[in-house]
């Protein structure tokens, strides 16, 4: 780990030094990530442009002169299916007794784009992926989309270059290994779709939301919102933009009529 560190340092300030285009300079970028992937995750590539290319993103390509399809978006396409196959397999094994329907929504959590950013973080894989510089100075290395797609590539050079034994191990170490945590968080779930998607399957129109108050001063402002169906009010929530009051006064509405999954819990 201390290689990691070193290594981590040592482009962190290259890349704050200058903003070089020369050939050797970019070689030495993605042999830098290259070695801090190898370092961080002990997984050997035994054919190393797989992995450079997943660590693309396509603003990169603006430095190096490549075609688009250079970029990490092929892998990524593959990696997601290669993603959604191990998730999909792991929860079929471990729930052998829930519905289609209950492990899709469970599934729908673990391989959404918040969900995989959030890994990303956490595994510093922001720090390996090699992007311009005008990208970088505006957040690109902490951009939840560039972030999710990169770990998906990530997972579908694994399986091309190593199988799908060791993408399933990587997956499972940095992402399954937490899920009940992640589900119990409750964070990712999309609880106005939950309560839209309950309410129609009962035959009872669309819920409504309604701002009934705002709070504070317009650079703190706070939004009350109440969810409807019909002339029946089924939660009231707050927020600091109406979009979040909405989220938990639905929030309120599912745990009300007792439609949140809470065997994971």
């Amino acid at each position: 780990m201390d290689l990691f560190r070193k290594l981590l340092g040592r482009t962190t300030t290259n890349r704050r030094k200058n903003n070089t285009t020369s050939s050797a300079a970019k070689k030495d970028d993605e042999v830098d990530a290259a070695t801090l992937f190898r370092e961080k995750f002990g997984i050997h590539f035994r054919h190393p442009e797989l992995l450079i290319t997943a660590l693309k993103h396509r603003s990169y390509l603006n430095i190096t002169n490549e075609p688009r399809i250079n970029s990490n978006e092929r892998l990524e396409f593959l990696g997601d299916a290669v993603l959604d196959l191990i998730v999909t397999h792991y929860l079929y094994e471990k729930f052998p007794q829930r519905t289609e329907g209950q492990l899709s929504k469970v599934k729908s959590i673990l391989v959404s784009k918040p969900v995989l950013a959030d890994i990303a973080v956490k595994i510093s894989l922001g720090e390996m992926i090699l992007i311009n510089w005008g990208e970088e100075k505006t957040g690109g290395r902490q951009r939840q989309s560039i972030l999710a797609d990169a770990f998906e590539a990530v997972v579908g050079a694994i399986f091309l270059d190593q199988g799908l034994q060791t993408a399933r191990s990587f997956v499972q170490q940095h992402l399954l290994k937490d899920f009940q945590k992640i589900i119990r968080r409750g964070l990712y779930r999309n609880y106005k779709s939950i309560l839209l998607e309950f309410v129609q399957s009962k035959g009872k129109g669309l819920p409504e939301y309604r701002v009934i108050q705002e709070l504070g001063p317009d650079h703190a402002k706070e939004f009350v919102v109440q969810v409807r169906v019909g002339d029946e009010v089924l939660g009231e929530g707050r927020g600091k933009s109406k979009k979040i009051a909405e989220q938990e006064a639905a929030k309120v509405a599912v745990k009300k009529l007792d439609i949140v999954d809470n065997w994971l819990e």
